[in-house]
């Protein structure tokens, strides 16, 4: 047997493992917590996003990032969906978050009948975490069973949203401090890297390293001249619409595939954040290795996915579970 495929046998063996020990980590989240009492439930957003998909394949990547965002402040706890406030501003209009998630609308449409067939039943962090794993998998990725139990939180904080979530601007030491604050392995960083192989990115993320690079009037040397040239097209300097975007991984960018590594590998990485992955001797063999393989990729990425779904969950009696998912109930 080659080394590869001997990789991925020992990783699929770990995927297993890792599922059956869910309960054991979080005795309250359960694979299959709804069956008896919202019986339904996972398939209903499954259909809520395949709808979606259909009509603009480009949310699968917004729903996916709505989850890491999510995870990342405060926990798998839903606060990135409440609405801000007259006297507070929510994560979701934090610069952040703000105007670049989106999928907001198939949560509320997936929670509305759900509403309808089993109200006060399913949490809205639950329905964040279906619907992110049925996008990876409606996108070509490898599926995982999503252990649910997660309450909603009742907080949401804007300032919260900026101080958790790593910027596009950092370097491959700061990503794994960030990361590690999280409690992810550098290697684990690298492979969530990889979600980066869907969806867009809105210029202004990025033009700093198109024009006056690091306060010269050249663009970063890391990048393709190329590709530069393309991706100054697309965002022209001195424009001001906030709403310029770009895909991020321009070959298949519906698609979750090892396209974002072999991006990288030609200088084609979009944010600071992903190219830098090359300029670390550890980070730049992962990046290769991900390359290489293709089914191994995918399956430390639905590892990691479940991984990241249990971050400081809310359940038992803490939190709620929200009638609205953008209003914490009354």
């Amino acid at each position: 047997m080659s080394s590869s495929k001997k990789l991925i046998t020992c990783l699929s063996i770990i995927l297993v493992v890792v599922l059956s020990c869910t309960q054991s980590v979080h005795s309250q989240l359960q694979v299959g917590f709804y069956m008896n009492s919202c019986t339904f439930a996972e398939f209903i957003v499954k259909d809520e996003v395949r709808k979606a998909f259909i009509q603009d394949e480009g949310v699968a990547a917004g729903l996916v990032r709505l989850h890491f965002h999510d995870c990342f402040v405060r926990g798998c706890e839903a606060s990135v969906l409440i609405d801000s406030t007259a006297s507070s501003t929510a994560e979701k209009d934090s610069p952040a978050n703000n105007p670049s998630l989106r999928g907001f609308e198939v949560i509320d449409n997936a929670k509305a009948i759900l509403e309808t067939i089993c109200k006060g039943v399913v949490s809205c962090a639950d329905i964040v975490a279906f619907a992110a794993r049925d996008s990876v998998e409606i996108t070509g990725g490898e599926g995982y069973y999503v252990p649910a139990g997660r309450r909603d939180g009742r907080t949401s904080l804007a300032s919260e949203a900026s101080t958790n979530l790593p910027p596009p601007t950092l370097d491959v030491d700061q990503l794994t401090q960030s990361f590690a604050n999280k409690g992810f392995t550098q290697e684990e960083m690298v492979t969530l890297s990889g979600a980066h192989t869907i969806g867009r990115s809105h210029c202004t993320s990025f033009s700093n390293r198109l024009n006056n690079f690091n306060g010269t009037r050249s663009q970063d040397p890391s990048l393709d001249p190329m590709y530069a040239a393309r991706l100054k097209e697309q965002c022209p300097q001195g424009s001001t619409d906030p709403n310029l975007v770009v895909p991020m991984n321009p070959s298949s960018p519906a698609v979750t595939d090892v396209g974002y590594y072999i991006d990288i590998l030609a200088n084609r990485g979009l944010f600071t954040s992903d190219q830098t992955l090359m300029r670390n001797p550890i980070t730049a063999n992962q990046v290769n290795q991900n390359a290489r393989n293709p089914m191994l990729w995918r399956l430390k990425f639905a590892a990691a996915m479940l991984k990241m779904g249990q971050l400081g969950v809310l359940t038992g009696n803490a939190g709620e579970i929200r009638t609205n998912c953008r209003v914490i109930n009354s």
